[in-house]
C-alpha cells in the first residue's frame, strides 16, 4: 500500500498492483509534486497519468488541484487497480482508465477522450522499454499538449536523457538514486487548432 502525500486526499491509502509495476517512492512524488505545485501547474489541470500503475501519480494530481486524470496501462491488473483505487477515493467522475499500450493510445482519436489536451503528463515506463520507443512515444504525445504543458519522465539513472522531440523542451532533470526525474515544456510547435481541439467540445 502507499499513501496520497498531500491534498485534498493526503494520506489516503492507495493499492498497488501485486507484481509488473514500479511504483513511485514516496520521496520522487513529492519532489515531483512540489516541482509542480510551486509552479502552479496542477489547479484545474488535465493530467495523463501514462504507464499508471497504481494511479498514485494522477490521483496525487487530483488531490492536489487537477480537474481531470486519465491513465493509461497496458497491464489488466494494473487497470483494475487503478478503478479501485478511483473509487474508494470518490473521484471516478474526475478520471478516465485505458487498457492499452501508451504508443497507440496517443495515436488513436476515434473517441472525444482520446482527443484531448493535457496540461501535464506524468510518464513513468518501464526501465527496460527500449530508447526508441520513448522517443516516439514522446513524440506522439506532443499534439496532445496544451502550450507550455509539463512533461514529466521517470526514468533510470542508468539510462541516456529522453531524446526530446521538438515541441518539448527540456527545463531541467533530478536524480534520486536509480531514478531520475526528467522535466520538459510543450513549445506548441506542433500543435494545430485541429489536433488539440477546445476542451469545452470534449466529453466531461
Amino acid at each position: 500500500m502507499t499513501r496520497i502525500i498531500a491534498g485534498t486526499l493526503g494520506g489516503r491509502l492507495l493499492a498497488v498492483p501485486p507484481k509488473g509495476t514500479r511504483p513511485t517512492t514516496a520521496r520522487v512524488r513529492e519532489a515531483i509534486f512540489s516541482r509542480l505545485d510551486s509552479e502552479n501547474e496542477l489547479r484545474d489541470a488535465w493530467v495523463l497519468d501514462a504507464f499508471a500503475g497504481s494511479g498514485a501519480l494522477g490521483l496525487e494530481a487530483l488531490s492536489r488541484g487537477a480537474r481531470r486524470a486519465i491513465f493509461v496501462d497496458s497491464n489488466p491488473a494494473a487497470v483494475a487497480v487503478i478503478r479501485a483505487n478511483a473509487e474508494s477515493l470518490g473521484v471516478t467522475k474526475a478520471t478516465e482508465v485505458a487498457r492499452e499500450k501508451v504508443l497507440p493510445w496517443l495515436g488513436r482519436s476515434t473517441r472525444p477522450v482520446d482527443l484531448a489536451t493535457f496540461d501535464v503528463a506524468l510518464l513513468d515506463p518501464p526501465y527496460d522499454l527500449p530508447q526508441d520507443e520513448l522517443a516516439a512515444t514522446l513524440s506522439a504525445l506532443v499534439p496532445r499538449l496544451t502550450e507550455g504543458a509539463v512533461v514529466v519522465v521517470e526514468w533510470s539513472s542508468r539510462s541516456e536523457a529522453p531524446a526530446w522531440p521538438k515541441g518539448l523542451v527540456p527545463t531541467g532533470a533530478k536524480r534520486y538514486g536509480e531514478t531520475t526525474v526528467h522535466y520538459a515544456a510543450a513549445s506548441g510547435e506542433e500543435a494545430s487548432a485541429e489536433e488539440n481541439p477546445p476542451r469545452d467540445s470534449l466529453k466531461k
